[in-house]
């Protein structure tokens, strides 16, 4: 007998806003005040590691606090479940899922792999030489969750590297393939493969479509795909995607205060019903989004926000999609601009970048270590107020490697990931091009100055 469905899951009767049409949008004014709880002085071009919140999204967070505070009993009874069905029926619409109860609301990727990682981990406890497919360039907390759930239970883990730079999609859809042959080698299942939509270092858009295909034709079983830089960076269509799981961080791209997630769960997928939260609760066993909407007494502001985001980014031309197209056109402008200045080239074309673009670094700069990389990131925010993560890329080939990217001066294993957000100015790039630019004219090196 069909377990029947929980009605707080939702229902298609439950409707997102509409966008409402501004004749008005934005002004400079207004968008500088929402952002005026920055730190002075900070070239801040690195939004994609923490995002950013706008004040009219805190103050709506600060009125749902207080709201819990002045009655928690009402609150839990009567508000919070209805709230948070509401976000979730915008984020259904934003990502195109067939149905709210595929969309739950979490704190963040790394807890939405955890989900994903434990329900696969099961799996292995029968088919222990079985395997996981996985970039070797994934975030390391989702590797330390591989590490907990599945590879203990027996599993191994094919990696597979990520071309950087790269020029064309093909080049990654041949490395993925290559690393799919080699997961099934010996007779092997590929229970699992994590697919980055967006890599985080080095940031490059990955063909995540075109790798879910191949995933179905080659028969791995389940596809989980780490999208944490995604909504509102690139647009997404989970039905067309076609993966199993999809999750993306709402406080990196899309304004809202840290720390909330959507994690999205393909109906049809059989496991699905397998799949809980980590965090043991009231709730357990009535379904994903129930469970994840009371995982104990804790701020879930967070999740209640999206309304007012919705509010906030209908405030610019074309709203989230127009915000995405102009981040992304700046980018690689700046990232133009910088590598220009500096001799130097992008790590990837315009159209493999979304709102992150990795850049090529001087030479002279000497960036032969992550931990060279760590010390110029540091000595960049201490010593001249430009926050920017800095990214080492050893040769492959040998230092003669005819393929190798160069400058006039040598080879180039240093990049700078440069981010662009709406409360970016031009003169941010400037400050970060002309600290470079300092550095290597008092002929430092990181070994010498940091």
């Amino acid at each position: 007998m069909e377990k029947e469905e929980d009605p707080r899951n939702g229902d298609d009767h439950v409707t997102a806003t509409k966008k409402p049409k501004l004749t008005n949008f934005i002004t400079e004014s207004e968008l500088r005040s929402e952002f005026s709880h920055h730190e002075a002085g900070v070239a801040r071009i690195n939004n994609g590691s923490f995002g950013c919140c706008p004040g009219s999204v805190l103050a709506a967070q600060r009125s749902w606090q207080l709201r819990f505070l002045q009655q928690p009993d009402h609150f839990y009874v009567s508000t919070l479940r209805p709230n948070l069905l509401r976000s979730r029926a915008l984020i259904q619409t934003l990502i195109n899922a067939h149905h709210i109860d595929e969309v739950s609301l979490v704190d963040n990727a790394t807890t939405a792999a955890a989900i994903v990682l434990q329900q696969i981990g099961r799996r292995f406890a029968h088919h222990r030489n079985d395997t996981v497919i996985m970039f070797r360039c994934a975030f390391p907390a989702v590797k330390k969750s591989i590490q907990a759930y599945v590879t203990r239970a027996g599993a191994s883990v094919v990696e597979v590297d990520l071309p950087f730079p790269v020029s064309s999609n093909a080049e990654i859809i041949a490395e993925f393939r290559k690393g799919l042959s080699s997961a099934k080698s010996d007779g092997r299942k590929v229970r699992l493969a994590i697919i980055d939509h967006i890599t985080s270092m080095p940031s490059v858009v990955i063909p995540v479509r075109e790798l879910v295909h191949i995933c179905r034709e080659e028969g791995v079983e389940q596809v989980f795909v780490d999208a944490a830089h995604a909504i509102g960076s690139v647009s997404i269509d989970v039905q067309q995607i076609g993966a199993d799981f999809y999750v993306s961080n709402l406080y990196k791209w899309f304004f809202a205060p840290p720390s909330v997630a959507f994690l999205y769960c393909r109906k049809s997928n059989p496991s699905s019903s397998e799949t809980h939260h980590p965090v043991v609760s009231h709730e357990y066993g009535n379904g994903l989004p129930v469970e994840s909407s009371w995982i104990g007494t804790r701020d879930y502001t967070p999740q209640l926000v999206v309304p007012a985001i919705m509010e906030f980014v209908n405030q610019f031309e074309g709203g989230s999609e127009g915000i995405m197209r102009r981040n992304h056109e700046e980018v690689v402008r700046m990232g133009k601009m910088l590598a220009e200045a500096w001799g130097t080239s992008l790590g990837s074309p315009p159209e493999m970048c979304a709102s992150m673009v990795m850049v090529g670094l001087p030479s002279k700069l000497h960036v032969l270590s992550d931990d060279d990389a760590t010390r110029l990131r540091s000595h960049l925010r201490d010593k001249h107020g430009v926050e920017v993560p800095i990214y080492y890329r050893a040769p492959k080939n040998g230092e003669k490697g005819e393929s190798e990217p160069r400058d006039d001066h040598g080879l180039i294993t240093g990049y700078a990931r440069i981010s662009h957000q709406v409360y970016n100015r031009i003169e941010d790039y400037y400050k970060f091009r002309d600290a470079i630019n300092r550095i290597i004219l008092e002929e430092t090196s990181l070994q010498g100055c940091f």
